[in-house]
């Protein structure tokens, strides 16, 4: 499988074979089990709908209850994310089968998706590190935007301008992330470096794509 559904744990630290000390960020992966199967035939693409995290039946529209109970391994319990990935070639995976953190052992690189804290409204400085004006000999503009538009034409503020707003709160990918450890005995994976979102957050876990084209080519390159 391409990728699996996580919960962001927190940061900690350990030590890799040469006795260095790693800053990590630990990752509940999984388990994962497979709701529905996407096929070319009935829906012109091949896919695996995955879910995770426990949820009560109340709690869930009637439409994804529903969703849930027709596939018959999810009859008992329901999950609170649902999410498709692709299965790789030549994987055979069907309704109810579970898939863990086992997914990622011997994966040497991972992108992982997640949400980032949100920041309620933020001005320019704090937004986009904007430096601001001065602070003493009689400076008025100290932490305000400067100009915005140009005074003739086009006569308004540009689309994408960068103004105080919204911070936080959006989706971010962290790209080839080195995999330290995965420990299916606590569905964890460890990747060095950081990981968006808040503790327990929800993140998607994938096997990096860069790294693979580039494992790729140069195997190719070789023969």
């Amino acid at each position: 499988m391409e990728g699996l559904i996580g919960k962001k744990i927190g940061m900690t630290q350990v030590f890799d074979k040469d006795g260095k000390r790693v800053c990590v960020t630990v990752i509940e992966v999984g388990p994962c089990p497979v709701v529905q199967m996407k096929t070319l035939e009935k829906d012109g693409y091949v896919a695996a709908q995955l879910g995770f995290g426990e949820q009560k039946k109340q709690r869930l529209t009637k439409a994804v209850a529903g969703h849930q109970e027709k596939t018959g391994g999810l009859a008992d319990k329901k999950v609170r994310t649902l999410k498709e990935f692709a299965p790789e070639a030549g994987e055979e995976v069907k309704v109810g089968d579970v898939l863990t953190v086992k997914n990622f052992e011997g994966v040497k690189y991972v992108d992982v998706t997640g949400v980032t804290k949100g920041r309620g409204f933020a001005g320019v400085i704090r937004r986009y590190g904007f430096a601001g004006g001065n602070m003493t000999h009689g400076g008025h503009s100290k932490r305000r935007t400067g100009g915005l538009a140009a005074r003739d034409l086009p006569g308004w503020i540009e689309k994408g301008k960068k103004m105080p707003g919204h911070m936080g709160d959006v989706s971010r990918k962290n790209t080839n992330l080195e995999v330290i450890q995965v420990r299916p005995e606590d569905n964890a994976l460890l990747v060095k470096g950081s990981v968006p979102g808040a503790r327990n957050g929800l993140v998607f876990v994938w096997k990096s794509l860069k790294n693979n084209v580039i494992a790729y080519k140069a195997k190719k390159g070789a023969k």
